[in-house]
């Protein structure tokens, strides 16, 4: 019983974490991601504190760093060709 149960485990982790790959483009998403974070927040104190580019350029710049690029870094997955393959037949 007790191996029964431990190959079951075992294969439901070895999916598990083959589905969570990166590839470079992910990388390069999330670096993209945080240089917005980080060049948004520098925006943000550079200028007075009612200015233009505290008020509405570095939170538009944190928002899309932070909601968008981010998320997309880690969600993103290449096409591969297996399911070209099953949805051209």
């Amino acid at each position: 019983m007790s191996k029964l149960f431990h190959n079951k485990n075992s294969d439901s982790n070895a999916s598990l974490f083959e589905s969570w790959d990166f590839t470079t483009t992910n990388y390069i998403l999330f670096g993209i991601g945080l240089a917005l974070i980080i060049v948004g927040y520098f925006v943000m104190a550079a200028g007075e504190v009612n200015s233009f580019q505290s008020l509405t350029i570095a939170p538009i710049m944190l928002f899309v760093g932070y909601i968008i690029v981010i998320p997309a870094g880690l969600i993103y997955r290449e096409k591969s060709s297996d399911v070209e393959e099953n949805l051209g037949s």
